[in-house]
């Protein structure tokens, strides 16, 4: 049972992330395509800052699942979080 929730929220917390990089890029894409703005971050090198932006969205679902006292997902959500910062650190450095 734990480790379910936990999966539940790992899987919770790629799908926010998911969510929040793509509002991110659009909202900073000014309505460019997608693929586009990816492509464009991807080169310009503020790839890392656009993916951390997305994670934003986790916080949310973080502090939904403390709320409904689901500690074991919240873990999950946690997980991914500090997962997506040290990728973006490595990422940074290379």
């Amino acid at each position: 049972m734990i480790k379910k929730d936990i999966f539940i929220g790992i899987f919770v917390g790629l799908i926010a992330n998911a969510i929040g990089l793509f509002f991110s890029a659009t909202f900073l894409g000014q309505g460019d395509d997608f693929v586009a703005v990816i492509k464009a971050a991807a080169n310009e090198g503020f790839l890392g800052k656009l993916i951390s932006l997305g994670a934003i969205l986790n916080l949310i679902a973080f502090f939904i699942f403390i709320r409904k006292k689901q500690d074991y997902r919240a873990r999950g959500v946690l997980l991914i979080t500090v997962f997506v910062a040290v990728f973006t650190f490595v990422f940074k450095l290379f």
